[in-house]
């Protein structure tokens, strides 16, 4: 149960970091530098649901494997969420098209490495917990 609690926290804390990037960088204007429209105000009914899911992918955390390369582990998990946004999120429930091309081309890029920041911050939070 422990550690359970730890990796929803962890994932938790890693979608923080991962919304923050992702609104800052809509701010700053990059993601349009990229030809991507994603700036996302950062209110609490746009981080509610992606701390809460962030929280709930932390759990596959559980998955025992290269548990002593927590870094490699969060990369490669970040692939899952990064999955789920680019052919359910975009296409199914926001209507962007598969892998949100209507958003710009290079909208997959982006989601992976947004996701990336979430797996590493959530890697590095499990180590500091643990």
């Amino acid at each position: 149960m422990k550690n359970l609690l730890i990796f929803f926290a962890a994932g938790s804390l890693g979608a923080l970091a991962n919304s923050i990037a992702v609104w800052l960088f809509g701010q700053l204007g990059i993601n349009a530098l990229f030809g991507v429209s994603i700036a996302p105000p950062l209110s609490p009914e746009w981080l509610y649901p992606r701390i809460v899911w962030g929280g709930l992918w932390g759990l596959l955390f559980i998955i025992p494997f290269w548990s002593s390369k927590l870094l490699l582990k969060g990369a490669l998990l970040s692939l899952f969420p990064s999955a789920f946004q680019l052919f359910v999120v975009f296409p199914v429930m926001a209507g962007k098209g598969v892998a949100g091309f209507e958003l710009g081309v290079l909208t997959p890029v982006l989601v992976l490495f947004f996701n990336w920041i979430w797996g590493v911050v959530t890697a590095l939070t499990i180590k500091a917990a643990r």
